[in-house]
């Protein structure tokens, strides 16, 4: 505002320097034309131009001051509204309060748009901030069985109620296991989702991506006692793909699979082409099925349809779908479940670009 009037007075001290410099000399340059010679008239008149552009000028300014304040100030009040209220919010969300909203109405399209983002920065962050304390309880839950087991298994040792022996060795050695497990996987989920991966891409078949992934699987599914089957595609279909990160996710995919289908069930691996521009990997089993509400929790960190079973199946840490669908959106596509309900099995489709280069 003070520099606004700054800049209105300096144009009215140079209007009205520059009038009483030139308007003066003009009137008296063409008062002589005129032809008049006497000095009387010719004073009244000039009296009269002094006397009538003064009050004329001293109104005009008046009156342009006075309107260029009421704009000046109008302005101000409408750019430093919006931003005042910015700088309210961003005290608060300074505090840890990201409830709070900005007014999406400012003086122009550019405020319009920093208050939009900032409502998106705020509702990010309280998203980030609750996945933040969700994550560090289910964590800690996460980390309770095998440490307190582990504890267990020493104190019985130390008092000698628990035998020295392969068994209290290897129960102690899978619990460290399942911790080594939990560590790598939460590192895997930091660096997947924050896009850290450094992936490679590169064209790769997709019918050798699925061999290769159910090779591997195999002898797991086979001393379960589940049928692994694979349904690549006729002819060779070319993806830009990591090739290891995509093992990561199919491997992901099946052993999820195999922990959530029963003894003489079925999972099944297909590869499908849309229109000709990407690619899809099936992976569907006919397990448990996921229940209608959870459908869309699956991918979430330690999030279990059926979290009783983490440990009585040795099931992972919860983090492989949340892996696999994070690796999944960097090589450009996405990952999906589906389930018709619980015992009906369910799908998870891996849909990536077609490699398009020659």
């Amino acid at each position: 505002m003070v520099a606004q009037l700054l800049v209105i007075a300096t144009g009215a001290f140079t209007l009205v320097v520059a009038s009483v410099l030139v308007a003066p000399a003009l009137f008296s340059e063409h008062l002589t034309r005129t032809g008049e010679e006497s000095q009387q008239v010719q004073q009244h008149a000039e009296q009269a131009f002094a006397s009538s552009f003064a009050i004329s000028l001293a109104v005009a300014m008046v009156a342009s001051l006075t309107a260029a304040g009421l704009v000046s100030w109008f302005m101000v009040r409408r750019v430093a509204r919006p931003v005042v209220a910015l700088a309210d919010a961003a005290d608060a969300v300074a505090g840890g309060d990201y409830s709070v909203t900005v007014p999406t109405g400012g003086f122009g399209s550019e405020l319009t748009r920093l208050s939009t983002a900032f409502d998106h920065m705020a509702t990010r962050l309280a998203a980030t901030d609750a996945t933040r304390t969700s994550m560090l309880a289910d964590l800690a839950h996460e980390l309770r069985t095998p440490l307190a087991t582990l504890e267990a298994y020493i104190d019985g040792l130390e008092d000698n109620v628990v035998k020295t022996d392969s068994a209290s060795y290897a129960v102690m050695r899978d619990q460290v296991a399942r911790l080594r497990r939990l560590v790598v996987d939460l590192r895997e989920t930091s660096a997947a989702e924050e896009h850290a991966l450094n992936l490679v891409l590169n064209p790769q078949d997709a019918n050798v991506i699925v061999r290769d992934a159910v090779a591997a699987a195999q002898p797991s599914y086979q001393s379960k006692g589940v049928q692994l089957e694979a349904h690549p595609a006729e002819e060779p279909v070319s993806v830009r793909a990591d090739a290891e990160r995509a093992q990561q996710v199919l491997a992901n995919l099946l052993n999820n699979a195999l922990r959530h289908t029963p003894p003489g069930g079925l999972v099944e691996v297909e590869i499908r082409s849309t229109m000709g521009t990407s690619v899809q990997i099936l992976v569907t089993d006919s397990g448990e099925g996921i229940p209608a509400d959870e459908i869309d929790h699956i991918f979430e960190r330690f999030r279990r349809a059926d979290p009783s079973r983490a440990a009585s199946d040795g099931g992972g840490s919860g983090l492989g779908l949340t892996i696999a669908r994070a690796i999944a959106e960097d090589h450009a596509g996405s990952l999906t479940a589906q389930s018709r309900g619980v015992g009906h099995g369910s799908c998870f489709t891996w849909t990536l670009p077609m490699n398009t280069t020659s």
